[in-house]
């Protein structure tokens, strides 16, 4: 059976499967602490978080039904004018490998170029290796220290990249 894709915008039924997902990967990666989207409380309130924010969307990954993951575009607070961040970009472990993660963040970019932002930024971390390669092929670049305030101080890759 062929595996149907479908990339869409967040619901309200979806909130607690992706903070699942999202949480879920934090503690395969270690990286399930203070500072993170893992104690985020947004983690568990997507769907009305951007939907108050002007700009942002929230775009979930569906495998035959079923959510396999997300990433958005979320204009976090003091960024420079015409950025917006690569956010929660999170896959179920079974999901990535499989070009999923490349065509959220597509997703984003585009809908990031649509609302007028000229730069992507992101947060991350060192153990999340297969993200960051994602990134960087993508042509994210890194930067020697944080941007905006998202209020993940635990992350420590910074990235940004001009679209």
């Amino acid at each position: 059976m062929k595996n149907n894709i479908e990339i869409r915008k967040i619901q309200p039924e979806d909130n607690p499967l992706i903070a699942k997902i999202i949480r879920t990967a934090l503690e395969e990666y270690e990286e399930a602490k203070p500072g993170t989207v893992y104690t985020d409380p947004t983690t568990d309130e997507l769907y009305e978080t951007f939907l108050k924010a002007p700009k942002s969307a929230y775009f979930i990954a569906e495998i035959n039904g079923k959510v396999v993951g997300g990433s958005g575009i979320y204009p976090t607070k003091n960024l420079p004018d015409g950025y917006t961040e690569l956010v929660k970009i999170y896959l179920h472990n079974e999901s990535r490998g499989k070009g999923i993660g490349k065509k959220l963040m597509d997703k984003c970019i585009d809908y990031a170029k649509d609302e007028g932002y000229t730069h992507l930024y992101l947060e991350s971390f060192p153990s999340l290796k297969e993200a960051i390669v994602l990134y960087e092929k993508t042509g994210f670049k890194r930067l020697v220290k944080p941007l905006g305030d998202s209020g993940h101080f635990a992350c420590n890759v910074w990235m940004v990249l001009a679209i």
